[in-house]
């Protein structure tokens, strides 16, 4: 945000809504679009550090999905009329709290649907590595660190994740990501 720019309440922010075939069929605000389920962009970053170590965090408990659940990943919904790309250096940056990242590399996309069907979204999912001390977002992260491969996969089955992220680590396992 540049100085003197206010705030935009991110429940106000305009998003479009997109179809099965991640064609823009309208815009929305968040607020709306998460409230009657409509379906529409993420992405999802990947983080790893120079030892090839995985950013991990704990969502705030004020985040509008998902509060205080982990997530082995940074991202966030795709502005109106913003590319998935943008997006994801976006949102990895603010994230984070760096500037200067490489542009994620794209790993893999595809369609998340809830367990009970109430939110859909497409997911292009990313991964970038960060080797600049981080700074997160305090709106955003409540905990942070940066796991290896074996301490990730012991926290699975112990914390309470994301069930987006869990399907997007899911699918990166498969392809063997």
């Amino acid at each position: 945000m540049t100085p003197g720019t206010p705030a935009v309440n991110p429940a106000d922010e305009i998003l479009d809504v997109v179809d099965e075939n991640d064609v823009v069929v309208g815009q929305a605000p968040r607020a709306e679009v998460y409230a009657r389920g409509l379906r529409h962009r993420c992405t999802f970053v990947r983080v790893r550090d120079a030892g090839g170590r995985t950013f991990v965090h704990r969502r705030t408990a004020t985040k509008l999905v998902f509060p205080s659940l982990y997530d082995m990943f940074v991202g966030g919904v795709v502005g109106a009329g913003e590319s998935y790309d943008d997006a994801a250096l976006r949102e990895a940056e603010e994230e984070l709290g760096v500037s200067g990242l490489p542009r994620p590399v794209p790993l893999l996309k595809f369609l998340y649907e809830s367990a009970d069907g109430a939110q859909s979204w497409w997911s292009h999912v990313y991964e970038v590595r960060c080797d600049l001390p981080v700074d997160p977002q305090v709106e955003e992260v409540a905990w942070y660190g940066f796991l290896d491969g074996e301490e990730l996969a012991r926290r699975l089955t112990e914390w309470t994740w994301v069930p987006d992220g869990l399907a997007a680590h899911e699918r990166l396992r498969e392809l063997g990501l």
